[in-house]
């Protein structure tokens, strides 16, 4: 196009030499609109109200032959379509069977996950068999690896003691931590003291499990991390790593509170809190209380239900929507329950009959109408112990069966009412414990746990238990932050011998005991039952779980997904489980609580969530409308579901197909010869997350690239190699159709004389099998999107999840077409940094009157803003078009202010304008007027786009009306008050956790409600009704009229805009494209209606609610003791200031 224009016209080849960086594509084509606007001249008479719609015809026409003209050429698009066309009869076109395929998958993941299991139960066996073999040795001295001290030395250099020399090297399997795959270690949270009697002995009875953990993994080099996580508090982990301490030199990881230990200790279970809110719990008691019912919550898990009562004078929900039902105990319901917590507030008396009463309605109402998790129930009763008229309340609802579990929770140090509280249990097969401390909520809440757990242990039922997806607690160190999301399979481990239960001076028994006994020497009991040593695990990366369903079979818009019993996702393409605050990543408050129907939204009878939770396998479709680009743009696509169970776990599998191309697979035939002679072109790329040959489990092929690994494979180099050979037969056809491109693009490049002829920065291609071919016609340096094809750019590039975003766009297309964009950095909005605009197009081969996509073609160019080298819309591009009085009259363009011009994408953002600052944005924001026009008159219509996994700001928090200034006087009282209280309260913690648990916690709470919160928004993205190609109207705008005309520009996603900007439109507000939350206050009701609601969900197939030969005298009573002395004073020293520590 340089040859359009002469030599020395203002813009050409000649007067742009020099200028850095790489022009764009669209400088010439747009050079030729503007001439063309310039050489129109239009009378005075039409300035102000007409603009002749045959012109901005031409004009866009014009445009658009020499875009298509432009990109064609240096795409080299029509080239590969004719070498397509040449193997056309080599061609077959295979429609693809989605039942047939989530079948293949499903027995594919079922065969890993089967792995998982064997591995497990292999550990438990073990585990059984070595404490079976171990005697209890009270005076036992054993040195193992403890996971924080390992390789630490004193300051003689001498290593500490249980911190001997540990070999640690980087392992990429693990995430390239430092791990001893040879041996396991051993972590203890803080309040465990790692020489304890029982410590010992469970630690050197489970050091028969690390020939097992390395034998499963010889077996299965797939696994991940395994455990063993005690009953008495240790953590046994392999490999073997070093823990780091937090900042406060502090390990706050305890196995026991992992969703996986509680799943696999106990069967799902109704819980109804009931906390004592009257006068008497003031104080440290409330704090205490709080900080009981957040424990009890932590131990819960989405089979689980669970309702909170406040109770004094009267009963209180502390959720009001919440009032007379339970609610499934998910991430999302714990954490607004815990919010609620923390604003209660002590009033009045307290009177236990009435909130007990309606606890045991609750529980009867939900197992008449089979609601809830139908195995455990349970009442949680949490006072300072003033009940009274409790008796008639359990003779009438719990009595003579007692199928509700009563646990009390005796909150302070009085302890007048303890017998009652202690009756009340032992009396309803629950237990009894009292809680004087912080410090002391974590064991104390424990107890009920292994209560729970009587039944399966006497049957020593080994249920496998799944957990929902989460992200990883046990490696949360300095090390690393793991965000990957994963699924635990983890059983129970029983004791099988008759268990002695001994009592030791200054020692609190562990969970493992079932009751704290007298302090007195020799004390012990013969127990006729096993008891729970512990739970065994093993984690599965669920990002390896989704390799099973090969993204190359499921087309350009398909993806499979997994989700949970509960409806819940445990994998989805489009599940964001982070979210940006500042610079840092954080896990959402809600993340794995996701339903399948806030995912799948379009679903709104829940036909596809209700068949996939009852384990049906089958089929559906739906119009869906998908959001691409950070929801600025949709796609209207008719999806195939395809669903099925995965045997033996609580999970289904999705497969969607789209319909039309995304059905429809390309296949053709290549020697292997041939194929490897064009596989090894230097500008030849594939897919980097696809995994076209296994190179993660042998050590030897960690190193190699998938293309490396297809070429060992394919030549015969390494037998040991696992490839996908359909996969790598796509491949090699791939790249002996492609080939000629090459040679193609470097003849294009080496015509390029200077720097005036370089358009395009880069082009390449990719196909349906991951194969990518890339050609510069500029200097790396002079690339304007270095990031684009990187791994920092996922959307620019083939992942597991999806195909790349042009890619995707460009399939929606009439194929041969191109599909323009404007990108910036993210962190450039307001700077200088150029934008990039590109254009990507679709190969599309028909056989047999099947239609399916071979392959797409890509460019990319600079958009420089500089003010140095302005965008080619703000040059002065007709110099030559000057007028003088004497002319008389004044030829019209797109220059002169009287003409406003426009070019769009169909999605309403500006590519082309005068003015450089607007391009890039949104065309409602630039002018409202005539977007709202454009609406209208329906050239544009918005569409409504749901967002059910946002993050908002909630608004100001204030939890009583505001206080008024208080005199200095008052504000010294209430110093003094504060600081008296901070002083009663270090008194009263004597234990580890209460030197350093609550260090800060007021200004915690505030920060909390200052968070980001988990919220529902709403958004319109706005989309060109293709039916209409040309438009025009005149906007009124009070005192004047406004003209427009619209024309699309022929093989293109773009439209040309020609308006009148005389007229002042600024009474049309902006159209916005933000998203809002969806109205809180208007829709409080359909909030709580949600959160009520009992969606479909499948129970676990295996509950353990009660025995016969249960001991359910075995329900506490003794006084707590403290803690050994070591374990106080130690914690304590982290919490003072270092100077004291000299």
């Amino acid at each position: 196009m340089p040859g359009l224009l002469g030599p020395n016209f203002p813009g050409s080849g000649a007067d742009r030499r020099g200028k850095p960086g790489a022009w764009v594509v669209m400088q010439d084509t747009a050079i030729t609109l503007w001439l063309l606007l310039a050489s129109t001249s239009l009378s005075p008479a039409w300035a102000q109200t007409r603009i002749p719609l045959d012109t901005v015809k031409l004009w866009a026409d014009t445009f658009g032959r020499d875009l298509y003209s432009t990109m064609s050429k240096y795409s080299g698009s029509l080239l590969l379509q004719k070498k397509y066309k040449d193997v056309e009869s080599s061609l077959r076109i295979e429609e693809v069977d989605g039942l047939q395929l989530v079948r293949k998958f499903s027995e594919d993941m079922e065969t890993m996950l089967r792995r998982k299991v064997e591995a497990v139960q292999s550990l438990v066996e073990a585990a059984e068999e070595a404490d079976l073999n171990h005697e209890f040795n009270e005076s036992l001295v054993f040195d193992y690896y403890n996971s924080v001290l390992i390789n630490e030395r004193d300051e003689e250099g001498n290593y500490v003691e249980l911190g001997a020399e540990f070999i640690l090297e980087p392992n990429a399997h693990f995430s390239n931590l430092r791990v001893n795959t040879s041996i396991s270690s051993v972590q203890l949270p803080t309040n465990v003291y790692n020489k304890d009697p029982d410590i010992l002995n469970g630690v050197y009875m489970s050091e028969a499990l690390n020939a097992v953990f390395v034998e499963n993994f010889q077996r299965d080099p797939t696994l991940t991390w395994q455990y063993f996580g005690s009953a008495t508090g240790f953590f046994r982990i392999y490999p073997g790593i070093k823990w780091t301490p937090d900042e406060n030199g502090v390990i706050a990881f305890d196995c026991r509170n992992s969703g996986w230990y509680i799943q696999a200790a106990t069967s799902p279970k109704d819980i109804v809190i009931l906390v004592d809110i009257s006068g008497s719990m003031k104080g440290l008691r409330m704090t205490i209380a709080k900080h009981t019912v957040t424990t009890i919550l932590d131990t819960l898990g989405e089979n689980d239900f669970v309702n909170i009562i406040a109770y004094n004078d009267y009963v209180h929900y502390i959720e009001p929507c919440f009032k007379g039902i339970l609610v499934q105990a998910d991430l999302d319901n714990r954490e607004h329950f815990k919010l609620l917590v923390d604003e209660l507030m002590v009033k009045g008396v307290g009177v236990v009959k009435p909130a007990l009463s309606e606890a045991f309605q609750i529980l009867q109402k939900f197992q008449d109408t089979k609601q809830g998790s139908l195995c455990n129930q349970a009442i949680m009763l949490i006072t300072d112990g003033a009940v009274e008229d409790y008796e008639p309340v359990l003779q009438e609802y719990n009595w003579p069966d007692r199928k509700v579990r009563v646990f009390t929770y005796l909150i302070g140090r009085e302890v007048s009412f303890a017998d009652r509280l202690r009756w009340i249990a032992c009396n309803n097969k629950g237990y009894y414990t009292q809680i004087s401390t912080l410090a002391d909520a974590q064991e104390n809440v424990m107890e009920y746990l292994h209560v729970l757990s009587r039944p399966m242990v006497i049957n020593h039922d080994h249920d496998v238990i799944w957990t929902e997806a989460y992200m990883d607690s046990k490696l949360l160190t300095s090390q690393t932050q793991s965000l990957t999301l994963l699924t635990t399979v983890a059983m129970p481990v029983f004791s099988k011998k008759n268990e002695t239960a001994r009592a030791r001076p200054g020692v609190r028994f562990g969970p493992a005991q079932a009751e704290r006994l007298p302090l007195t020497l020799g004390f012990s009991f013969q127990r006729s039952h096993g008891i729970l040593l512990g739970v065994v695990g093993s984690d599965v990366a669920l990002r390896e779980l989704m390799k099973l369903a090969p993204r190359y079979k499921l087309g350009v818009h398909g993806y499979a997904f997994l989700n949970t019993n509960n409806g819940y996702i445990l994998s989805h393409p489009d599940l964001r489980p982070l979210y940006k605050e500042g610079k840092k990543l954080k896990p959402k408050p809600n993340y794995n609580s996701v339903d399948l129907s806030e995912v799948e939204w379009e679903d709104q009878a829940e036909a596809l969530r209700t068949a996939m939770i009852n384990r049906d396998t089958g089929s559906l479709s739906m119009d869906v409308k998908v959001p691409l680009d950070r929801g600025k743009r949709v796609l209207f696509l008719t999806n195939d579901y395809f669903f099925t169970d995965i045997s033996d776990t609580p999970f289904s599998l999705g497969v969607v197909l789209s319909r039309g191309h995304g059905e429809y697979i390309l296949l053709g035939n290549t020697s292997v010869e041939e194929g490897l002679h064009d596989l090894l072109h230097p500008d030849l790329t594939v897919a980097n997350d696809w995994i076209y040959c296994i190179t993660d489990i042998d050590p030897d092929h960690r190193k190699l690239s998938q293309l490396e690994a297809m070429v060992r494979f394919l030549t015969g180099q390494d037998s040991d190699l696992e490839c996908d050979e359909e996969l790598v037969r796509e491949v090699l056809f791939d790249a002996v159709v492609t080939a000629p491109m090459e040679a193609y693009w470097t003849a294009l490049a080496l015509n390029i004389s200077d720097e005036s002829d370089q358009v395009v920065d880069v082009a390449f291609l990719g196909t349906r099998a991951g194969l990518l071919r890339r050609s510069l016609f500029v200097g790396s340096e002079k690339v304007s999107d270095r990031k684009f094809l990187t791994p920092e750019d996922e959307a620019s590039v083939f992942t597991l999840d999806n195909f790349p975003l042009w890619y995707r766009q460009a399939s929606e297309q009439p194929a041969g077409s191109f599909v323009f964009n404007l990108r910036r950095e993210e962190d450039a909005e307001g700077t200088d940094e150029p934008l990039v605009v590109t254009a990507s197009t679709a190969v599309a081969v028909t056989v047999d009157e099947k239609t399916a996509i071979a392959a797409e073609m890509y460019v990319q160019c600079s958009h420089t803003t500089h003010t140095g080298a302005r965008a080619h819309t703000s040059c002065d591009l007709s110099p030559s078009f000057q007028c003088s009085a004497e002319d008389g009259t004044c030829p019209l363009s797109c220059k002169d202010s009287d003409l406003s011009c426009f070019v769009v994408d169909n999605n309403g953002f500006i590519l082309i304008s005068e003015r450089s600052q607007e391009m890039g944005r949104f065309l409602g924001e630039v002018d409202g007027a005539l977007m709202a026009q454009l609406l209208s008159t329906g050239v544009f219509s918005q569409v409504t786009m749901y967002d059910y996994q946002a993050m908002c700001r909630p608004a100001n928090h204030h939890h009583s009306a505001a206080q008024p200034l208080a005199s200095p006087m008052s504000a010294f009282l209430t110093a003094t008050r504060w600081l008296l209280n901070e002083l009663l309260l270090f008194l009263l913690e004597w234990s580890a956790w209460g030197c350093w648990r609550d260090t800060g916690a007021e200004a915690h709470k505030q920060k909390k409600h200052d968070q980001l919160q988990p919220c529902d928004t709403e958004y319109p993205v706005f989309v060109h009704q293709a039916a209409i190609q040309e438009a025009n109207g005149i906007i009124e705008c009070g005192a004047c009229q406004k003209m427009f005309v619209m024309q699309k520009i022929p093989d293109s996603n773009l439209l040309l805009l020609v308006t009148d900007p005389t007229c002042d439109c600024s009474i049309f507000p902006p159209v916005m494209q933000a998203a809002t939350e969806v109205n809180p206050a208007h829709n409080a009701s359909v909030k709580c209606d949600r959160m009520r609601s009992q969606k479909v969900r499948r129970r676990p197939d295996s509950c353990h609610a009660f025995h016969p030969e249960e001991n359910a005298q075995d329900c506490g009573g003794a006084a707590a003791t403290c803690a050994s002395l070591p374990l106080l004073l130690l914690p304590c020293a982290w919490a003072l200031p270092p100077r004291l520590l000299r």
